[in-house]
C-alpha cells in the first residue's frame, strides 16, 4: 500500500525510501510528485511542523 502525503502547498507527494546523504550522514527522505518528479529533503524537515499563517500545521500531511 503506497501512503501519500500532501504538502501544506498543495501537492501530494508518496516517499519513495529513507536515505542517508553521503556527506554528513544525515537521514533524507526520498518522495515522488504526482507528477513524477523525484526530490529529498532531510528527515526532520519533511516530518516537521511549520507556522503558517499564526498557526502550526505540518509541513506533510499523510492522506488516510
Amino acid at each position: 500500500m503506497t501512503v501519500r502525503y500532501r504538502h501544506y502547498k498543495g501537492g501530494i507527494y508518496e516517499i519513495v525510501c529513507e536515505a542517508t546523504m553521503e556527506s554528513d550522514h544525515t537521514p533524507v527522505i526520498v518522495y515522488r510528485s504526482a507528477e513524477g518528479k523525484v526530490w529529498c529533503r532531510p528527515k526532520s524537515s519533511f516530518f516537521e511542523s511549520i507556522e503558517v499563517d499564526g498557526a502550526l500545521i505540518r509541513r506533510f500531511e499523510e492522506i488516510r
